[in-house]
Formats: structure tokens, sequence, C-alpha cells
């Protein structure tokens, strides 16, 4: 019973631990180069690494990406 316990509590804390350092961000600018480095820009800041997840050029370069610690 007390090794159920542990792993419910260890699963529980390691679930929230992956979430909290995952962010999402976006940005947006006149060309796709311009989109990236506003989020490679807001990466450095928050002392992330960052993966994009999704880009669009229409009238201008939307980019999206994700930060993780």
């Amino acid at each position: 019973m007390k090794t159920i316990k542990t792993l419910v509590v260890v699963t529980a804390l390691s679930l929230v631990s992956f979430t909290s350092f995952a962010q999402s961000v976006t940005a947006s600018a006149s060309t796709l180069d311009g989109a990236v480095a506003k989020i490679a820009a807001e990466a450095h800041q928050a002392g992330a690494s960052y993966k994009i997840t999704g880009a669009r050029v229409d009238n201008g370069a939307y980019v999206s990406a994700e930060l993780a610690k």
C-alpha cells in the first residue's frame, strides 16, 4: 500500500514539473526571420530554449513556439 501511494505521489509531482516549465509563446512580424528573432529574444530573456511549433505567412509572418527550461 505504501508503495502505491509513493508511486502516485511521484507520478503527480513529475507531471507538475513537466507542465510548469513549458510555456507557449507567439510572435508576428513582417518576415518569418523577424518573427523567429522575436521568439529567440523571448527565450533568451526567460533563460529557456525554444522549439518552433507552427508558422504561417499571410499578410505577415506568425510563429508559435514552446519555451522549455
